[in-house]
């Protein structure tokens, strides 16, 4: 009998041996795609923290807390699940913080699995934005992804032992706390400045009339044009058939799909002269000499801080006859008194209120674009003064399109990011070395 149970055991081993091998590599192999996701996920929304703010601003709308959620608590809830979303992934990846890690990865999947499905059913918003601009999924797509991502979550979660570590248990709280603090110094600095990197149709280097072009052979979307008007307090919808007289005041403006088609990067771009209300569109895009635009989506909340520095560049480019209009989206009584509070000489264009918020992440912003192509873009805080503008645009490095590289700017990220962490690595694994040493001795 003892020698049967001898023998059954040592057949045993062997085919537990390949089990355990088989769960342990199982775990690190969904511990890598976990990790990598939420990397990536986490990335794209910390560099673009508007954007991501105006996608939880969707969801509250269909949920219909837009009109009671603060858009404060909102913009800090997208930074903080960038943060964590980015964090995560990094611990998971490293090996580090295992049971924290793959609590929280666990916890995010739980609740966002059986929310997607809802998004993909009910369809209230287009896609989730779970990777911003970088990659747009279907809500049925975004479903089967999570489905995928919560049974990794559940395995490195249940096997979490198993998770190779790569940084020692001494370092891991200098990793975590570097890699905190690296992730909220670049959402601040693409907060202030913008977007490290542009996943938007409107990038530099963009051709904004190539990119509303329609195929010869495509089916193209047919829009409906919905005009949002006030009266007395109230606010009604209109279309062009309907629309009312003039003692209504006009608020905004909205596309409504009526039949999906084909539909290009660029399908609502349009320029509508406030004092004319004519289409300066084709004009403008069609133009082989310099415009500057001026973005503000909402002026009434637009910052006029730099507002002596805009209207001096309106100046120089009244100066070198190169175009300059400010877009917004907001009425006519909110132009009239920006333009009372700061002095602005330009002319307006009314343009869709979701293609400002595309085409640059701060209010205001501006755009250099010639023949349509973007050339550059400037947040309101790094807006070109005096010593940049020196001479005639044809003249200065300022007139040619920026070039822009998405593979050095991620070049230069790892290096923020990666060079302290291997400083800490070979700082520890010289302190180890040391410590062997003197054991030896």
């Amino acid at each position: 009998m003892k020698k049967t149970k001898e023998i059954e055991k040592d057949v045993l081993k062997p085919a537990t041996r390949r089990i355990q091998l088989a769960i342990k590599v199982w775990t690190n192999v969904c511990r890598f795609v976990l990790g990598g996701v939420f990397i990536f996920s986490g990335f794209v929304k910390v560099i673009d923290p508007y954007g991501f703010f105006y996608k939880l601003q969707d969801y509250a709308t269909a949920f219909g807390m837009g009109t009671w959620m603060p858009a404060s608590l909102l913009f800090m809830a997208g930074v903080a699940l960038s943060v964590i979303e980015f964090y995560v992934g990094v611990c998971l990846f490293l090996g580090i913080h295992k049971r924290v890690s793959s609590t929280m990865a666990l916890v995010l999947m739980a609740f966002m699995t059986p929310l997607t499905l809802y998004l993909a059913i009910a369809n209230p918003v287009s896609d989730c934005g779970c990777f911003g601009d970088a990659w747009v999924l279907t809500n049925w797509e975004t479903f089967w992804k999570n489905v995928v991502l919560l049974v990794a979550a559940l395995s490195v979660f249940k096997w979490r032992i198993e998770v190779v570590r790569f940084i020692s248990r001494k370092i891991e709280w200098m990793f975590s706390m570097y890699t905190i603090l690296f992730i909220f110094a670049l959402s601040f600095y693409c907060l202030r400045n913008l977007p490290i990197i542009d996943f938007r149709p409107y990038k530099i280097g963009a051709n904004i009339k190539e990119g509303m072009e329609v195929p010869a052979d495509a089916k193209p979307t047919v829009y409906d044009t919905r005009f949002i008007l006030e009266k007395d307090g109230r606010r009604q919808e209109f279309t062009l058939e309907n629309y009312p007289d003039s003692t209504w005041t006009f608020v905004e403006t909205r596309n409504v799909v009526k039949e999906k088609g084909y539909e290009p990067p660029i399908h609502d771009f349009a320029m509508l002269e406030v004092t004319t209300g004519g289409d300066i569109t084709e004009r403008i895009l069609t133009d082989e000499g310099y415009t500057f635009l001026l973005i503000a989506h909402r002026i009434e909340e637009a910052d006029d801080s730099n507002i002596d520095l805009i209207n001096e560049i309106y100046d120089y480019s009244v100066e070198h006859g190169y175009g300059f209009y400010a877009l917004t989206s907001s009425p006519e009584d909110d132009i009239l008194l920006w333009c009372d509070r700061t002095g602005a000489e330009y002319p307006f264009c009314q343009t869709d209120d979701i293609t400002l918020k595309t085409i640059v992440r701060s209010n205001p912003g501006m755009l250099l674009i010639k023949g349509g192509t973007v050339l550059n873009k400037w947040s309101d805080n790094n807006l070109p003064d005096e010593y940049i503008l020196t001479d005639a645009l044809e003249k200065i490095p300022l007139g040619q399109q920026k070039a822009v590289s998405v593979w050095v700017t991620m070049g230069k990220v790892l290096l923020w990011f990666m060079v302290p962490l291997c400083l800490i690595l070979l700082l520890d694994h010289l302190v180890i070395k040391r410590k062997a040493r003197r054991r030896l001795a």
